[in-house]
């Protein structure tokens, strides 16, 4: 089983993903520029997205950090 405090951290960062591609927030990269000659909005999604993932491996992955009790 995972520990309480790590399964609060992924708990806390599917509701933070959730809401960064929810609609409101989401609707801040909807404009019609461009990033490195990307619309700006398929770069905010993937970029986004990458951040998410990031932020999960570290979580699993970082030194110290037990998932399984023994």
């Amino acid at each position: 089983m995972f520990k309480e405090l790590d399964a609060q951290r992924l708990v806390a960062l599917f509701v933070g993903g959730w809401l960064l591609f929810n609609f409101p927030l989401l609707g801040l990269w909807d404009r019609a520029e461009s990033l490195l000659g990307v619309p700006l909005f398929p770069a905010a999604l993937f970029l986004l997205w990458g951040l998410v993932i990031a932020a999960m491996a570290w979580l699993m992955e970082r030194p110290g950090s037990r998932h399984l009790e023994e």
